[in-house]
C-alpha cells in the first residue's frame, strides 16, 4: 500500500509536534504521560528561589517550581508547584522555602500535617513559611562580630595614633638606649648564672653534705616530736592546771583569813603584839648592855657594887 505525499507530510508534522512536546516537557522536568498535582503558595520574598527549583518531601524530590509571578491583588509572589507523588498531602501542609546547602540554592519543602486528614486538592493554596538558610544564618551571626571588629580596629587605630604621638624622636632614642642596656643586663645575668653554676659544681660535695645533715636533723627532730607525743603532755598540762587551781584556792583562803595561816596573816592584834614584844626585848637587851650588874653580880675582891639606878626613861625612841 503506497502512502501519498500528503499522508507522509501529515505523519511527519504530527511526529515533529509530538517530539517538540516531549522535548519541552523533558526540559521542564516533566514526564509526558504522567499526571501532576498543582499547588500554589504565596511569599513576601522568594529571593534565591529559581524557576524549576526542586520541591521535596522529607528530602525526596517530588516536583518542581513551574511559575513564579506577582499576585496583583495582594502584591505577594505566587509560586506554582507541580507535584507528582502518591503520598497524601493534607490541606494544612506547609510549603517552606529553605536552603539545603551553600551551593545548591533554595528549594521548597512540603511539611505534611498528619493530624489533618483532609487532603489537598489540585490548585490548593498551601500554608507558607521561610526557614533561614545557612548563608543567611551565618551572615546574621557575623554581623555583630563585624561590628565588634570594626570597633576594635577603630580603637586600635586610635591607640596606634596615640603611640605615634607619644613616641617622638627623643622617646624613641631613649627606648633604644633602654633596650641596649637591657641587652647588656641580660649578658651580665648570663655570666652571673654561669659563675653560679661553676660554684655549685665546685661545692657539690659540701652542698650534698649540708643536705645530708639537714636530713639527719629533720630525722632527729621527728624522733623528738615522737618522744614528746608519747610523753603524754596532755596529762602533764592537766596536772599542772589542777595544781595551779589548788594554789589559787589556798591563796584565796589565806586572803580571806581561813585557817591558822590566814588568821596570822590577817590579825592586826598579832602584829601589834609582835611589834610590842620586839620593842620590849630591845629595851631589855639595851638595859643588860648598860647595866649588867643588875643581872650578874660578881665580886672578885669583896668590893660592893654600886646600887642599881634605873634610867629615867626609855632610851629607845618609838618608831
Amino acid at each position: 500500500m503506497k502512502l501519498s505525499r500528503e499522508i507522509k507530510t501529515a505523519i511527519l508534522v504530527i511526529a515533529s509536534l509530538l517530539l517538540f512536546i516531549w522535548g519541552y516537557s523533558f526540559l521542564k522536568g516533566r514526564e509526558l504521560f504522567s499526571t501532576y498535582t498543582t499547588f500554589y503558595a504565596e511569599y513576601d520574598s522568594v529571593e534565591g528561589l529559581p524557576n524549576s527549583a526542586p520541591v521535596t518531601l522529607n528530602g525526596l524530590v517530588i516536583g518542581k517550581v513551574t511559575v513564579i509571578k506577582i499576585n496583583p491583588s495582594t502584591g505577594k509572589l505566587m509560586v506554582e508547584m507541580q507535584v507528582k507523588t502518591d503520598f497524601p498531602i493534607s490541606r494544612s501542609s506547609k510549603a517552606t522555602i529553605y536552603e539545603p546547602s551553600f551551593i545548591g540554592g533554595k528549594q521548597i519543602a512540603i511539611e505534611p500535617n498528619f493530624q489533618d486528614k483532609e487532603l489537598a486538592m489540585d490548585g490548593q493554596l498551601l500554608v507558607t513559611d521561610v526557614r533561614v538558610g545557612l548563608v543567611e544564618s551565618l551572615g546574621n551571626q557575623l554581623s555583630p562580630i563585624q561590628a565588634k571588629l570594626d570597633k576594635i580596629l577603630t580603637n586600635a587605630d586610635v591607640l596606634l595614633t596615640g603611640i605615634n604621638n607619644v613616641l617622638d624622636k627623643k622617646t624613641q632614642e631613649d627606648l633604644k638606649v633602654s633596650l641596649s642596656e637591657l641587652s647588656q643586663t641580660m649578658v651580665q645575668f648570663r655570666k652571673a648564672s654561669s659563675t653560679v653554676n661553676v660554684m655549685l659544681d665546685e661545692n657539690k660535695t659540701q652542698i650534698k653534705g649540708v643536705v645530708t645533715n639537714f636530713n639527719k636533723v629533720s630525722g632527729d627532730f621527728a624522733q623528738i616530736s615522737d618522744s614528746i607525743k608519747k610523753a603524754n603532755l596532755g596529762k602533764t598540762v592537766r596536772d599542772i592546771n589542777a595544781t595551779i587551781a589548788k594554789v589559787n584556792a589556798i591563796m584565796k583562803g589565806l586572803e580571806s583569813g581561813k585557817g591558822s595561816m590566814g588568821k596570822l596573816l590577817n590579825d592586826d592584834a598579832l602584829y601589834s603584839n609582835l611589834e610590842k614584844s620586839s620593842r620590849e626585848l630591845e629595851l631589855l637587851l639595851q638595859d643588860v648592855r648598860l647595866y649588867p650588874t643588875r643581872y650578874v653580880n660578881i665580886s672578885l675582891f669583896g668590893k660592893k657594887n654600886k646600887p642599881y639606878t634605873g634610867p629615867p626613861s626609855d632610851t629607845i625612841k618609838k618608831q
